[in-house]
């Protein structure tokens, strides 16, 4: 198990980063909150969980141990795998999940891309008493940090639709998104986007 990742960041990318540790470049799949704090060219500590399937072994990243643990324990929920669990995780921080899973919010917990009102609701029922270590931890999805961590300046429309929709969002959802946060606040960067447009979808 890899449980963390100290080294130089090679590449980032709107869902993932390259960080290359003692002459090994390691994919590591995460949020755009946490892709953010990334620097190319920079060392960096990323906590790391791997997911290892039939066909395939994937690390994910975190900035903080109480992210890294919730991505975990949604994964607990029958149905829910790691790409909703990360899903889960650009939309709402862990405090916000728990908040909402321990407070039964239902409507709440839907504006996750591929939530349903059925995953919802057996998310409330196996997790409601398993996140209350969560409550007070976290950082606020207005707090995410501002600094684009992308290695080409500008917006790519089509880039940051992609990611949304690799995310879960539908195509039209994304594209309307984009839109109408380039509209308000065409000066954004494409990182600044990403988190715009997934604040705009998580108020829908």
């Amino acid at each position: 198990m890899i449980a963390s990742l100290r080294g130089t960041v090679l590449s980032i990318g709107l869902n993932s980063a390259v960080i290359e540790c003692a002459g090994v470049g390691y994919v590591v799949t995460a949020t755009p909150q946490t892709l953010a704090t990334l620097r190319r060219g920079e060392e960096s500590l990323v906590l790391t969980t791997m997911v290892v399937r039939e066909d395939a072994m994937n690390l994910y990243g975190f900035t903080d141990d109480a992210s890294r643990e919730m991505f975990s324990l949604l994964q607990t929920v029958s149905g829910l795998g790691p790409r909703l669990a990360l899903a889960a995780q650009s939309v709402m921080n862990p405090a916000e999940l728990s908040n909402a899973i321990a407070g039964g919010d239902a409507k709440l917990l839907q504006r996750i891309p591929g939530v349903g009102k059925r995953m919802a609701e057996r998310m409330i029922v196996d997790l409601k008493d398993k996140v209350i270590a969560f409550t007070t931890s976290g950082q606020s999805f207005a707090d995410a940090p501002s600094g684009t961590a992308l290695p080409h300046p500008g917006v790519a429309v089509d880039q940051v639709t992609e990611a949304l929709v690799g995310l879960g969002f539908p195509e039209r959802s994304a594209t309307a998104a984009v839109t109408a946060v380039l509209s308000a606040t065409p000066e954004l960067d494409t990182s600044a986007t990403l988190r715009a447009a997934l604040a705009y979808l998580g108020k829908k």
